[in-house]
């Protein structure tokens, strides 16, 4: 019979080598987002769990182009917002949302928020995606809307509240605002994002065309179990992660 075992999340015997681990993760998931497009201006941040210090996070500095994020540009950001590692202020919005999420979800790593063109387009609707494809199941029944937009998230009780709203799904739809997702992995958590953005943009263009079908209940939760575990997220990052350390090998620095 065919053996059609895949790769899984690697463990680490020394904390030195998973935070390095992450950090390279977490570098190349800036990169991803920047060659994607999912850059505005300041906008957006990606956090790893620091894997010793687990109140901390590592964040990119404010104000630095995804595209060019190294893993030496990398902050590390402690549980009052104060940065201790790195020389850069750090997003005030990423501290408010992140530091709840990390708080409220100590079965996460990673957490990813960008504004993104489809992810802020379809937040707009205030409404979950469909499941109109395959990819798209992997978030059924497995994301939800936080409909409450006030502004720039600067307080992190609005943080807190949108964590609550999370819950324990992967993903969650921030009305008039854009999409956050998370994952037991950088890996995970990037390629959610990823995988959320376009199935929000397929959705977005079969309506523009027509009626879609969407996959019936039973169909759909069974293809969740089968693309939708943090395994496969993880997995499913791993080919990008190679394209862009071999096209951008100064990442990890």
């Amino acid at each position: 019979m065919p053996n059609f075992t895949r790769p899984q999340p690697p463990v680490f015997e020394r904390v030195e080598e998973e935070r390095l681990y992450r950090k390279q993760r977490l570098a190349a998931a800036f990169r991803l987002f920047g060659r994607f497009g999912f850059s505005e201006g300041i906008a957006g941040h990606i956090t790893a769990r620091d894997p010793e210090f687990t109140d901390h996070f590592w964040v990119n500095p404010l104000g630095k182009y995804f595209g060019h994020i190294r893993v030496s540009d990398l902050l590390l950001v402690d549980r009052e917002g104060e940065v201790v590692k790195g020389d850069a202020p750090v997003n005030r919005a990423a501290f408010a949302i992140h530091s709840q999420v990390h708080e409220a979800r100590p079965d996460i790593v990673a957490a990813a928020h960008a504004h993104s063109l489809h992810g802020k387009s379809w937040s707009s609707l205030g409404r979950l995606l469909d499941p109109l494809t395959q990819d798209a199941c992997a978030f059924y029944q497995d994301h939800v809307l936080f409909n409450d937009y006030k502004g720039v998230v600067l307080d992190t009780s609005e943080g807190r509240r949108i964590a609550e709203t999370l819950g324990d799904k992967k993903a969650v739809i921030l009305r008039n605002h854009g999409f956050l997702t998370v994952g037991q992995t950088v890996d995970e958590a990037a390629f959610w994002y990823i995988s959320f953005e376009r199935s929000a943009q397929a959705q977005l263009l079969a309506e523009a065309a027509g009626k879609p079908l969407p996959i019936d209940h039973e169909t759909a939760a069974f293809t969740h179990g089968q693309v939708g575990t943090h395994s496969g997220g993880w997995f499913s990052f791993q080919p990008i992660y190679d394209r862009i350390v071999r096209e951008e090998p100064d990442l990890l620095e």
